[in-house]
């Protein structure tokens, strides 16, 4: 049974720890299926984070590995957690979708208006045959709906088969260095085998291995992250494998007994996150990386911006105009790492096949 502590972690602890399980204090040797993996999967609304995030965390990390796992079907871009798109292996997108279906379930109900007359049994079998024919953009997964039920509302028709149904973006979208237009089939027809039993017994290992990429963690943090709530009975369960700790304003954490810890003073190198990077989303509680005072900066409306870790912490955002990358700090730095920021930047460039490059530094937020 592990031992179970009352020890509290303040921001600068939770900050190392939470870095060293996401590869952010050095980058790993691990291959880029391996890491999709750890992360138990990338936030991947917009087609490039994918491919951003992996660079900041994986030594010798090159674009086209990721395109390839995606090409060979071993990774797909599906809705997840928080009903967004996330790049996963095929193996846990089986096991978490449908961990939160009965989250997708629910948002559907919030179109119930529009959808009625609309049998959604009848909805989700249509919709299935349809795209398993052949893969589908969503306007003619729209129209077909349409067919049957002419007088429902085309968008709430759009948002039922998208959560009713364990959809995949099929490539080549998605595949870094090509485009493609969205086109959707099931999960199974794209890379066969069936879902895996989220809601039962598999939960208590997504609460471990979230624990293990983003730990430690309350339960509140998981239910950010997932999207889902009611986790605290999961929790309970794996209690006597935890251990647990408080952080400064007293909210329990729990963690892996194994799972890294380092000492707070450990070096944290400067590290650009493209938007929608996960480690900004997916705890309840965010100054573990997000200062108070810039909460909010990292966001334009509903629009995330690209991010700057400076000694661990969101400390600005950066934008790319083909060879030349901005910087917009949030406060000043001293020369030096001034020279790992243009550092970081340039290496980041170069890994991500735009050529040499510039690091140019704008004005500091006052």
């Amino acid at each position: 049974m592990a031992s179970v502590t009352s020890s509290v972690l303040g921001t600068r602890a939770l900050n190392r720890a939470t870095l060293a399980r996401q590869l952010l204090l050095s980058r790993a040797e691990m291959p880029a299926r391996d890491a999709v993996a750890h992360l138990v999967g990338l936030q991947a609304q917009n087609v490039k984070p994918p491919y951003f995030q992996l660079h900041a965390r994986l030594a010798g990390f090159r674009p086209e590995e990721l395109g390839r796992l995606m090409e060979e079907r071993e990774v797909v871009r599906m809705v997840t957690m928080r009903s967004t798109i996330h790049t996963h292996t095929v193996d846990d997108a089986r096991t978490l979708r449908p961990l939160v279906q009965g989250a997708r379930d629910r948002e559907v109900q919030y179109f119930r208006k529009g959808l009625a007359g609309v049998d959604l049994k009848v909805l989700a079998e249509r919709a299935r045959g349809f795209v398993e024919e052949e893969p589908r953009t969503m306007a003619e997964i729209r129209e077909e709906l349409l067919r049957a039920w002419p007088g429902a509302d085309p968008q709430s028709l759009s948002v039922a088969a998208r959560c009713l149904l364990p959809l995949v973006q099929v490539t080549p979208r998605g595949v870094w260095g090509r485009s493609g237009q969205v086109r959707l089939t099931t999960l199974e027809a794209w890379a066969g085998g069936a879902s895996g039993a989220g809601e039962g017994s598999g939960i208590g290992e997504v609460v471990l291995r979230y624990l293990g990429a983003f730990g430690p963690a309350s339960v509140k943090d998981m239910q950010t992250w997932a999207g889902i709530t009611r986790l605290r009975e999961a929790f309970e369960r794996l209690r006597p494998r935890l251990v647990t700790f408080r952080d400064e304003n007293g909210t329990e954490l729990f963690d892996l007994p194994d799972a890294p810890r380092p000492d707070a003073d450990t070096p944290a190198p400067p590290r650009f996150l493209p938007e929608f990077d996960n480690l900004l989303l997916s705890h309840a509680d965010r100054t573990r990386v997000v200062p108070p005072e810039f909460k909010g900066l990292n966001a334009s409306g509903n629009q995330s911006r690209c991010v700057v870790l400076v000694d661990g912490f969101l400390a600005g955002v950066w934008a790319r105009t083909e060879a030349v990358v901005t910087v917009e700090l949030f406060r000043e730095v001293a020369g030096g790492v001034k020279e790992q920021i243009a550092a970081e930047g340039e290496a980041m460039l170069a890994g991500m096949g735009h050529g040499p490059g510039t690091v140019r530094f704008g004005s500091i937020r006052g």
